[in-house]
């Protein structure tokens, strides 16, 4: 991969940079990346590589790039920072990932930056408003690591799948519900549209490995405005699993001059939950939905959204927002949603408090999931009977009993299709 022709202008009321990206390796189409903010913040937005490089490296990676090659300087932080994040993801989910060789200049000295200026991003789920809320309640305004500015991104979880409708005017409502939340806690906030999930917008790959980096991209791309950025991870220190947000990730897309933080491991989802609905701006204003339904801030249905009404419930605030369409839930809500290793512990944590306020019909609806989910996750890891059978197979009879329990249930299947084609 090659990435080049990097420019940045300024037109009418919009700031620009932007580099073009040559895949070599595989077989996908040049594209022009770019961010974008207000023309206000011109003097803020820089052409910066390590922008485009954090942006391009972990689709190259996934898409077998053996090189990404950039005629700038590299900042050798960043650089051996990016090695270890491959490594990690390697480590995580094996082949065929392998790291992408990194060819560029080095650089021997950071533009200087004397700026003390902390910053962050706000979605306006519960992740971010948590981080928000708690650096609040925890650094005084003078403190250097008091975020006066958050960064909302239009080309995400909004807007972030190619095609005509990008969505705009779902961002223009968040954004507008996110002004009361700005005010209240004296922080710009920073709008910035980019195309960079373009470059692979599987819904998986941009969960669990690339939507760190893509964050960091945005953050460097305002360097000369900010000297930290916390990301708002989702898992608390017991919960950690791989993700595209990490404590052994975000930290490592660091330079010299910008310091990038992973927020929020300290918290269960339940006590970020209470630390923004007792934070009145931003209990009127969560969004946690990405199903982006025209003029709503949340659906109401999908599982973030029955995730975060149900703690909602537990804490007995959920009457008291109108960021969702209902007041309550009942057993039925739950019926169409499927835990998964990420989302369970969000879910147990909730059967304490429900049982303690009485909603032993909400408590019996995730027991029932998280019965459900324990017996996948039992099958999956070999850990029931049937894994016992397997285990025993593989190692003392070569798979022989697997290979004829599939050759079995294969011919039952053609003998059932045969006599139904027969009648």
């Amino acid at each position: 991969m090659k990435i080049q022709e990097l420019h940045s202008e300024t037109r009418k009321d919009v700031a620009r940079i932007a580099a073009t990206v040559i895949w070599e390796d595989c077989d996908r189409p040049a594209r022009e990346i770019y961010f974008e903010t207000d023309a206000r913040f011109a003097s803020d937005l820089v052409c910066n590589p390590h922008s485009f490089l954090l942006a391009a490296i972990l689709p190259a990676m996934r898409h077998g790039e053996a090189r990404i090659a950039i005629d700038e300087e590299i900042c050798p932080e960043l650089r051996n920072g990016l090695m270890t994040v491959m490594g990690w993801l390697r480590q995580w989910y094996g082949p065929p990932r392998n790291p992408v060789r990194i060819e560029s200049r080095v650089q021997a000295r950071p533009p200087a930056n004397s700026v003390q200026r902390a910053g962050s991003f706000l979605s306006g789920g519960i992740d971010s408003l948590a981080t928000l809320r708690s650096n609040r309640l925890d650094f005084p305004l003078a403190h250097p690591l008091a975020i006066k500015d958050c960064f909302i991104v239009h080309g995400f979880d909004i807007g972030g799948y190619e095609g005509p409708e990008n969505e705009i005017e779902h961002f223009e409502l968040a954004a507008a519900a996110l002004a009361a939340v700005a005010q209240d806690a004296e922080i710009t906030l920073i709008p910035v549209h980019t195309n960079i999930k373009h470059l692979d917008d599987d819904v998986d790959f941009w969960e669990y490995e690339f939507h760190g980096a893509a964050l960091a991209a945005i953050a460097h791309a305002f360097s000369r405005r900010l000297n930290v950025v916390s990301i708002a991870g989702a898992d608390n220190i017991p919960n950690l699993s791989p993700n595209g947000t990490h404590p052994l990730l975000d930290p490592n897309y660091s330079s010299a001059n910008l310091r990038m933080r992973h927020d929020g491991v300290r918290f269960s989802r339940l006590d970020k939950v209470k630390l923004v609905s007792e934070w009145a701006p931003a209990l009127q204003n969560v969004r946690v939905c990405t199903s982006n339904v025209s003029g709503k801030l949340n659906c109401g249905e999908c599982e973030k959204c029955v995730r975060t009404m149900l703690a909602l419930v537990a804490i007995g605030k959920l009457d008291q927002t109108n960021a969702f369409p209902f007041k309550d839930l009942s057993r039925a809500s739950l019926n169409h949603i499927v835990l998964k290793d990420v989302t369970a512990p969000y879910y147990r944590e909730l059967i304490a408090p429900l049982t303690d306020i009485g909603r032993l019909d909400l408590v019996e609806a995730i027991e029932a999931k998280v019965e459900h989910f324990d017996r996948y996750l039992a099958w999956k890891e070999e850990r029931d009977w049937k894994g016992n059978i397997k285990r025993f197979d593989r190692r003392y009879l070569g798979g022989n009993v697997t290979r004829v329990r599939e050759k079995v249930r294969r011919n039952k299947q053609v003998n059932h299709q045969h006599d139904e084609r027969t009648g």
